[in-house]
């Protein structure tokens, strides 16, 4: 069954808050990556462990927000597009940790911040990206194959090969057009005139 992402949005007056935005493009992010956890293990790929999927998740999600970054650029200036993007990551590092939680019963790892742990991940990845061309509103093949590098290392060896033509034929371009998607619902790209 396919992934459905809400596209039209009512009118009203002013601007939608960053925050009200930002959830439900973190939630969307959210879904997008647990769905390709679900498609890899159906691909047979062996995720095994709830830590390897949430790392898969962690790093698509980190993907996707930098590319909500460079769909934002066009669209609104700097200070309202960090504004987004920092509130995405912000959710997004709140949503991890509550299912991590749900996962262990509320059990929390002493030595560990989930929350901290994701937003350095994503600050991390956000520079990895910034170095890769992501022309016309799609990602380089430079781009995809380090995502998939990243997620590949984690990967059993049997699942090494493959799993890399599996994110970056299949699962990441799917992804990052339901992303435009609703990013198109929110800000429009404004005709030239």
């Amino acid at each position: 069954m396919a992934l459905r992402v809400k596209t039209v949005w009512f009118k009203k007056e002013g601007e939608r808050p960053a925050e009200e935005v930002a959830t439900v493009l973190a939630s969307t992010l959210w879904r997008l990556g647990d769905k390709a956890v679900d498609n890899l293990s159906k691909a047979n790929f062996d995720i095994v462990t709830p830590e390897r999927g949430f790392k898969i998740i962690g790093e698509l999600v980190c993907f996707l927000t930098h590319y909500i970054d460079r769909l934002a650029f066009e669209r609104m200036d700097d200070a309202k597009r960090e504004e987004l993007v920092s509130a995405v990551g912000v959710r997004l590092a709140e949503i991890m940790e509550q299912n991590i939680l749900d996962l262990t019963g509320g059990k929390r790892d002493p030595d560990y911040d989930y929350q901290d742990g994701f937003i350095e991940l994503l600050n991390r990845r956000n520079v990895d990206y910034s170095e890769f061309e992501f022309p016309q509103d799609k990602a380089s093949f430079q781009a995809l194959r380090f995502l998939s590098l990243m997620i590949r290392e984690g990967m059993q060896q049997s699942d090494q090969t493959w799993i890399q033509d599996q994110l970056m034929d299949i699962e990441v371009p799917e992804m990052m057009g339901m992303v435009k998607k609703n990013m198109d619902g929110f800000y429009p790209v404004r005709s030239e005139e």
